[in-house]
């Protein structure tokens, strides 16, 4: 899941719940709720800045999430899916009408990178960096 804060012109929306935040049907529905919530709101100066709670930006796909579909046929269809669906989170960030920054708290490994690459800007506190 994911949460949103607002101060005056920037929106803050932090991945929260588990600590790898990896990206399965659930959170990429709050992700693209909240984005649309922050683009009816956006006003001339609006900024967005995405991070998440805990050690880990995201650890990209659910994949025990995908294999959980019992059948490799399943697990294929459940992986299209959340790719198909990860789509319209980077087209959403990547249309917003303000400047949007990720802000990586930890590992952004997968599309979890990806998500991170949809920004703007990619900042990365030095303690966590190389």
């Amino acid at each position: 899941m994911c949460s949103l804060e607002k101060s005056g012109n920037i929106f803050i929306l932090t991945l929260t719940g588990d600590d790898e935040h990896r990206l399965n049907p659930t959170l990429i529905e709050s992700i693209r709720t909240t984005l649309k919530q922050v683009r009816r709101e956006a006003k001339p100066g609006s900024v967005l800045i995405t991070t998440a709670q805990g050690k880990f930006f995201s650890n990209g796909a659910d994949l025990k999430y995908a294999a959980a579909a019992g059948s490799p046929a399943g697990t294929y269809d459940r992986i299209r899916q959340m790719s198909d669906s990860f789509k319209f989170v980077v087209a959403d960030l990547l249309s917003l009408p303000m400047t949007t920054i990720a802000a990586i708290s930890g590992h952004a490994a997968a599309a979890g990178f990806i998500l991170a690459l949809s920004h703007d800007y990619v900042l990365m506190r030095k303690d966590k960096g190389g």
